[in-house]
């Protein structure tokens, strides 16, 4: 059985996040991905200017400069015939960095050959099938292909997904429900979204958002529940879903229809569901949780992919200060409530946010009632971005622990 210092379960922005702050610090670690890569996923592929401290830290600045897409200086709202805008929040300090989008083949893949390159072992594409405790070290079986074997690490950090199933204990299992709300994501090509431009949709039944992402794609991703989509369905004698909700997004939005008419999708729908917003525990035996797996905001604030990034950044910044020695039993555990409590200090704020948005954005009489308000006072949409959490930087809570 092959022994490391801390064994990282996902490697998309959480996990490869975690993955380099740890690995280039001299740990031993093993990154389990059972993708191959590089892979498209769902996601609003976002990243907000509270990302820039991040990517300084890990060298990976001009990486994104270079790659991502035009910088996001305006927030918007698509919502039956109105077309708002405002401006982005921008962060304190007189800083230069806005936010921007990339998509997850670019941003996982570079993120994962930085880890490796730092000296981590990737175990790709081998699945985390089963973990246990055993004493002070975690056991992790990997499958693959009717292979299986067994690596083992005092640390493992919990990055996968939050609607995978499977049988580790941060797998969220729970029956379909009416309510639940399904993804759906595309790449379109000669769509003419206004490129600083990331507007939210809202529409009978969800939400979603669209954003001029690297290569001049616009990425549009859209969140719907299982009934409306059924609905949907039902009402255009759509049988594929992904088309039966675009039909349904067009018809009820007259942004969306503006911004893709004549535009192509590149290559095919993605779906994935349901998500899982909300709060879970952080750490427990040894066991990290980043990314979704620690909580996940409604992606109607466009916040979920910084904060997988940033978590997995608080977490290993927190396991390597002072001395950077793997720590065990009792001193791990305090490490384990310093990142818990640091956790909620940050992200918490940001998924209650989002509850709430998300919930208004999805009651037609609820936006009846305030779009005239906010036809009115734009800079309501920049008020908004910023309760999300657009200017809130990790950077000073790491300074704080650190003291």
């Amino acid at each position: 059985m092959k022994t490391y210092d801390a064994i990282v379960i996902g490697a998309g922005p959480a996990g490869g996040t975690t993955a380099l702050c740890l690995a280039r610090a001299g740990w031993s670690v093993a990154v389990v991905e059972k993708a191959e890569f590089p892979r498209a996923k769902v996601c609003g592929e976002f990243m907000s200017a509270t990302n820039a401290p991040l990517f300084r830290d890990l060298g990976l600045a001009a990486f994104v400069a270079g790659t991502a897409g035009p910088q996001i200086r305006r927030v918007g709202l698509y919502a039956r015939e109105e077309i708002l805008s405002a401006d982005m929040p921008r962060m304190g300090g007189g800083g230069q960095f806005w936010g921007r989008a990339l998509g997850r083949d670019k941003l996982d893949t570079v993120l994962l050959e930085r880890a490796i390159a730092a000296g981590a072992t990737c175990w790709q594409p081998w699945t985390a099938a089963s973990l246990s405790r055993a004493g002070d070290t975690s056991i992790c079986t990997l499958t693959r292909k009717g292979e299986s074997t067994e690596i083992c690490a005092p640390i493992v950090i919990a990055a996968h997904g939050s609607w995978e199933r499977g049988g580790l204990p941060t797998q969220i299992r729970r029956a379909h429900r009416p309510s639940d709300l399904l993804a759906f994501k595309a790449h379109f090509t000669n769509a003419s979204l206004a490129g600083d431009l990331m507007p939210l949709i809202v529409f009978p039944g969800g939400y979603g958002g669209m954003v001029t992402s690297d290569s001049g794609r616009v990425s549009l991703t859209l969140c719907i529940r299982r009934d409306a989509l059924q609905r949907a369905r039902e009402t255009s004698g759509l049988s594929h879903a992904a088309d039966a909700v675009i039909a349904h997004v067009a018809r009820s939005c007259r942004g969306v229809r503006e911004v893709i008419a004549g535009a192509e999708v590149e290559g095919t729908w993605l779906s994935a569901g349901p998500i899982n917003p909300g709060i879970r525990p952080r750490y427990g035996e040894g066991l990290f949780r980043v990314g979704n797996c620690a909580g996940e905001a409604h992606p109607v604030v466009a916040e979920g992919l910084s904060m997988a990034m940033q978590s997995g950044w608080l977490v290993g910044s927190l396991l390597v200060a002072e001395d950077g020695r793997v720590r065990r039993g009792a001193e791990l555990d305090a490490i384990g409530a310093a990142y818990a409590s640091a956790w909620r200090q940050h992200f918490a704020p940001r998924i209650r946010a989002a509850s709430v948005f998300a919930h208004l954005s999805m009651r037609p009489a609820t936006i009846g009632l305030l779009l005239p308000l906010v036809s009115r006072f734009p800079g309501l949409l920049t008020f908004g971005a910023r309760l999300s959490g657009k200017t809130r930087e990790t950077e000073p809570v790491l300074s704080s622990l650190r003291v």
